[in-house]
């Protein structure tokens, strides 16, 4: 039976323990780390599943994109709903399906069927991060809001490197012969342990019928991931021959179309008045370049232990476990720095980051015969530390005055 605690309009439910708000935190930090340990996982198995069953260098690109393609087409139609019909109902439906999807995936015999997995898994994956932080916002006291959002940094930040190792050390260890199938079956027990405890004790929010879903909105988004994410994966693969620059043509056009109805639908997707804030917009900006050039780096790192080092799944493993500590160790100090540095650690985590890559490509241009992975340890640690002080950082600060 759920806990009843919906709040009146304009207020915050006070009526939930301590206790009871720290669970429901701790759900949402599942929520929220088995996508990113499952938008990163691909990067450590991709070459072991490809080896099992086949589907090439294309398989390899679409295990992770097909995911992000769903979950950035859904993710902001996915908070809508839950404002609509209920955060708890979307969370459940997203978490179960969810989890139905993995296992699914874990089972596949052929690379379609894996694709098509994927795409659901970040699908239910889009309706269910949403509903998590609007669930803490209305029923949280503000005190502890702050506290909990403190914690989602460094979090998520370890959940995006803990991925590949996690999968490098469930392939080594090949459970009951499954090779790489527990990377994905491992969330029907984390998944199935989430609904169980959501369904005894998640809280229910206020929901608003009156809330719309901007089909047009959603439909020209969809289009534009679509049309970016396909164009940038068949030229990189196949060579940029017309189609793949038709498709990204196509998605920066809608692009432009969303732009457009935004600022003109009556119930749009994205508040445009949210854009008009400097540091929010900026912190936007700042995440996207950010994240997108990290979390191609950690792909890349983690490929060429494999490809170029012919490093197993398993130390390929040990091989990311200093890019962990680092994240680690930068994000946790980071929590005390950030409200004394501000934007000034960003920055420097940024900085560092950049100092760490270019310590890895350095190594590579003038020593590709003898690398290891103990001679890139001390890159990766410091790539990592530069990760860490930049993933919880970015978000206080894009958020601060909002």
């Amino acid at each position: 039976m759920a806990v009843d605690a919906t709040p009146q309009e304009g207020t915050k439910s006070t009526s939930l323990s301590t206790t009871l708000l720290w669970v429901v935190l701790g759900l949402v930090l599942l929520a929220d780390a088995l996508d990113m340990i499952d938008s990163t996982v691909t990067n450590i198995a991709a070459p072991t599943i490809v080896r099992d069953i086949g589907g090439g260098q294309a398989l390899i690109k679409w295990l992770g994109s097909s995911y992000a393609l769903a979950m950035g087409v859904l993710l902001v139609v996915g908070g809508r709903l839950g404002d609509r019909f209920g955060q708890r109902r979307l969370f459940l439906i997203g978490m179960t399906g969810f989890t139905a999807a993995s296992a699914v995936a874990g089972l596949s015999p052929d690379p379609g069927l894996l694709i098509v997995a994927r795409v659901v898994q970040g699908a239910f994956g889009a309706l269910l991060i949403p509903q998590g932080m609007a669930i803490m916002t209305k029923t949280f006291p503000r005190d502890m809001l702050g506290k909990a959002f403190g914690l989602f940094g460094p979090m998520l930040g370890l959940a995006t490197v803990g991925g590949p190792v996690l999968a490098g050390f469930i392939i080594n260890a090949n459970l009951a012969g499954l090779s790489w199938r527990p990377v994905f079956l491992i969330n029907v027990v984390l998944g199935t342990a989430g609904v169980l405890v959501a369904l005894r004790l998640l809280p229910s929010a206020a929901r608003d019928r009156s809330v719309a879903v901007d089909g047009w909105g959603a439909g020209s988004l969809a289009v534009t991931m679509f049309g970016l994410m396909f164009g940038l994966i068949e030229g990189s693969t196949n060579g940029w021959t017309a189609g793949p620059v038709a498709s990204l043509v196509l998605g920066v056009v809608f692009f432009g179309l969303f732009s457009w109805r935004q600022r003109r639908a009556t119930s749009p997707l994205l508040e445009p008045s949210l854009l008009k804030n400097r540091g929010f917009t900026s912190g936007l900006i700042v995440g996207l370049l950010f994240f997108a050039v990290t979390s191609g780096l950690i792909y890349v790192i983690s490929l060429f232990m494999q490809q170029a080092l012919h490093a197993s799944a398993g130390s390929a493993a040990l091989g990311l476990l200093p890019l962990t500590i680092g994240i680690i160790i930068a994000a946790f100090a980071c929590m005390a720095l950030a409200p004394r540095l501000g934007r000034t650690l960003i920055l420097i985590g940024m900085l560092v980051t950049m100092a760490g890559a270019g310590w890895l490509l350095g190594l590579v241009v003038s020593d590709g015969t003898g690398l290891s992975l103990w001679t890139l340890s001390p890159a990766v640690l410091l790539t990592g530390l530069g990760m860490g002080a930049c993933f919880g950082t970015i978000y206080d600060i894009a958020l601060g005055d909002i």
